[in-house]
């Protein structure tokens, strides 16, 4: 019985470290279609998401069924919180990875306002931090979770010159507005994406060690 629900909770798992997985492959698509060098981006970030939404909808029946078949003790049930309280954050990174592709086809239907440095660093940042976050749950490892977090707040700082830098565009020429409100939204999605990432790592101590 413990051999089985062992291998059913390996198998939830590896559906969310998959589900994350899939959002890390969306980044640089979605930084592609930012700097205008993907054309066909749009749509392969759109299926990218469909299947995020496909393994959420998949991986919550299976922690569900792991409850209701199993008696889980009280690891095993920090397990699963896990998995079930990230389903949500890693499906609303893909949401917003998508939301960041859209906009980047929005701008590139017109010359560049800039070079967008710092968002792509910010993309950049986050797909590091993606990576981190898979290993960090993969080898249970508190202080690779914790690093992951702490690149959060890099993300947060490219956040914050991106905004100031583009509120300066604006009260230059005011013919800048519509594409820097743009580029704030995007700021903000990638900023957002961030904090998911933070909530799941913040997560990871609890599931190892049981203290919050």
């Amino acid at each position: 019985m413990r051999d089985a629900l062992e291998q059913d909770l390996n198998h939830v798992l590896s559906g969310a470290l998959e589900m994350l997985s899939t959002v890390e492959r969306m980044l640089p698509i979605a930084a592609a279609v930012l700097n205008d060098t993907d054309t066909g981006g749009m749509e392969a970030v759109r299926a990218l998401d469909r299947e995020v939404d496909a393994h959420e909808t998949r991986i919550e029946a299976e922690c569900l069924r792991l409850i209701a078949l199993h008696q889980p003790v009280a690891r095993d049930l920090r397990l699963i919180a896990l998995v079930l309280k990230s389903l949500t954050d890693i499906e609303r990174m893909g949401d917003y990875t998508v939301h960041v592709a859209e906009d980047g086809e929005e701008l590139s239907r017109s010359p560049a306002l800039k070079k967008y440095v710092n968002l792509t660093r910010m993309l950049d940042r986050l797909q590091e931090m993606a990576a981190a976050l898979r290993q960090a749950i993969s080898e249970r490892d508190v202080a690779g979770a914790n690093a992951a977090h702490v690149m959060d707040d890099e993300v947060d700082d490219l956040y914050e010159q991106v905004q100031r830098e583009l509120v300066t565009y604006m009260l230059e020429d005011p013919r800048n507005i519509s594409k820097s409100l743009i580029l704030m939204r995007v700021g903000r999605s990638l900023e957002r994406i961030g904090d998911h990432m933070e909530n799941v790592a913040e997560r990871v101590q609890y599931w190892v060690t049981g203290q919050r």
